[in-house]
């Protein structure tokens, strides 16, 4: 029974892990030719 309770409690943590990993992981800051690209992309839409 022991052994069960062990490893559902291990399972849950590496689960809670892999969320937290992948929450707190975020974008990467795009190169300055990709944000000067997303802005003019932006601005356009702004217009329409």
């Amino acid at each position: 029974m022991w052994i069960l309770i062990l490893e559902a409690m291990a399972a849950f943590f590496l689960l809670a892990f892999i969320v937290w990993w992948t929450m707190y992981a975020g974008r990467k800051p795009a190169p300055p030719a990709q944000k000067q690209l997303e802005n003019q992309q932006k601005s356009t839409e702004k217009l329409k």
